[in-house]
């Protein structure tokens, strides 16, 4: 069941770690903790990857504290993983060689806010909802909502995240203007200027966006912002058929309907989130959405949407126009992991995600939801359906070696379908080590490429290793 690759070897020197602890110790004083709950939380992520800590905790307070962990780390060869919330689940922030998770989340300073220019920078440590609630009353938002109210942004474009607003916004890639961050030798890099765009030299914004720490450890970010829209509405649409449901949204989309988030839940889903987070919905597949702009534009939105899911089989079509209501709605589909689990309450949860072109939305989710039913599994199926992304979270009892390999053959024919319709392993969970098995399949020769890079940054491989690329300096 555990694809990532074994690290039996590679771990730094208990002397050049003990000599590398004496030394942040000293510097840090008590902001370096050794204590056993802390590194434990420091080394465990919501995926089956086992609890891998790290042998200490450094918490970084400012740029310089960053640099000067990466610096005696670098001199004595010492892993370094990058910690913002921890809300990531491929096994980002795992230790699998030990060594400093440098956790960033005092980092939280809104640094600069510029209306004029719809853009404002942040620390890495600063959490999407603490940027939400500094920025509410000017009329502005920042619009990239994984989910996780407290992820980091840092910790977002490391993983280069997405989320439920991708439709209309789009992602981190999309989103970040600028990272400045520390490389593996200690020096500081600034990636870009304010510009809305720009022709000079390397794209190094996009390199680091989605690179999971293992480039560089991103300090603060410039990031775009929207007006908040003038009218909100949401709606709930149940279809008698998960693939009428996909059907309606690819129609949605090459209309050009300006559709602001369009999540898609299955049956197994939807009777999970009646029960954990008290939603009366009917159970068939349904669709969460939501509709930005003027009065007009978000009323003409729906009715043409209405029509598009009538064509496809829709059973209804409620409307959730109060903040309460919809707030209610988006909560229960941002609760959908933690419901999904109260299926089968004492078992694991394996979180996945994939991502195909539009146009071969329902015939995978036709094809992932049949393997399902196929296999005797409760996998309940979620998805950011405008973007073509969806989720599947398969339920296992690890004490059953038949169900344990009933889904992990689920996991990798799931993989291996969004592959053949020119789709990806991941749309926005990332690699960490739990997808590492996967890239050569996806990338070819652009895998040698990016071990290069790799390289060439970090050539003693202290940077989060044992992840994305796999252990390349440490086997």
């Amino acid at each position: 069941m555990n694809h990532a690759a074994e690290y039996s070897a590679g771990r730094a020197g208990e002397t050049a770690t003990a000599t590398a602890l004496a030394i942040l110790e000293q510097r840090f004083g008590p902001r370096l903790s050794r204590g056993r709950a802390v590194r434990e939380q420091h080394g465990h992520t919501l995926t089956w990857i086992a609890n891998q800590p790290p042998d200490a905790v450094v918490f970084a307070e400012t740029a310089d504290d960053v640099a000067d962990v990466v610096r005696v780390c670098a001199e004595h060869g010492v892993p370094l993983i990058a910690f913002g919330a921890g809300t990531s689940i491929e096994g980002q922030v795992n230790a699998p060689l030990g060594g400093i998770s440098l956790d960033l989340s005092a980092m939280n300073r809104i640094i600069s806010f510029n209306d004029s220019d719809l853009d404002c920078v942040v620390e890495a440590g600063v959490t999407r909802q603490q940027l939400n609630d500094h920025l509410h009353d000017r009329g502005l938002f920042f619009p990239v909502d994984p989910g996780a109210s407290n992820a980091t942004l840092g910790g977002m474009a490391s993983t280069r995240a997405s989320g439920t607003t991708t439709v209309r916004y789009g992602t981190m890639r999309d989103n970040v203007i600028n990272v400045t961050a520390v490389m593996a030798d200690g020096s500081v890099v600034r990636t870009a200027r304010r510009a809305r765009k720009s022709a000079s030299g390397y794209d190094l914004t996009h390199l680091f966006v989605g690179s999971e720490g293992t480039l560089g450890v991103i300090t603060e970010l410039t990031l775009r912002l929207y007006g908040i829209p003038e009218s909100i509405l949401a709606a709930v649409c149940p279809f008698e058929t998960i693939e009428g449901a996909c059907n309606a949204v690819i129609t949605a989309i090459q209309l050009g309907l300006g559709i602001a988030r369009m999540e898609l839940l299955d049956e197994v889903q939807v009777e999970a989130c009646n029960s954990y987070s008290g939603l009366a919905l009917k159970v068939a597949p349904t669709l969460f959405l939501e509709f930005h702009g003027s009065p007009a534009g978000t009323r003409e939105q729906v009715e043409s949407f209405r029509e598009i899911a009538e064509g496809e089989g829709a059973l209804g079509f409620d409307w959730a126009e109060q903040v309460e209501d919809r707030g209610r709605l988006w909560k229960a589909r941002h609760d959908a992991y933690f419901a999904g689990r109260s299926l089968r309450p004492g078992v694991d949860a394996f979180a996945t995600d994939v991502c195909v072109p539009i146009s071969r939305l329902a015939e995978c989710v036709r094809e992932t939801h049949a393997d399902i039913l196929e296999n005797s599994l409760i996998a309940p199926l979620v998805g950011h359906v405008g973007d073509g992304n969806f989720h599947v979270l398969p339920l296992v009892d690890m004490a059953d070696a038949d169900e344990v390999a009933r889904v992990s053959g689920f996991l990798e024919r799931l993989v291996a379908r969004a592959l053949a319709m020119d789709g990806t392993c991941t749309g926005e969970h990332g690699v960490g080590m739990g997808k590492i098995e996967f890239l050569e399949a996806e990338h070819g020769p652009g895998l040698e490429v990016m071990r290069t890079i790799k390289r060439a940054l970090d050539p003693t491989g202290i940077l989060n290793p044992g992840k994305m690329l796999g252990n390349l300096q440490r086997e």
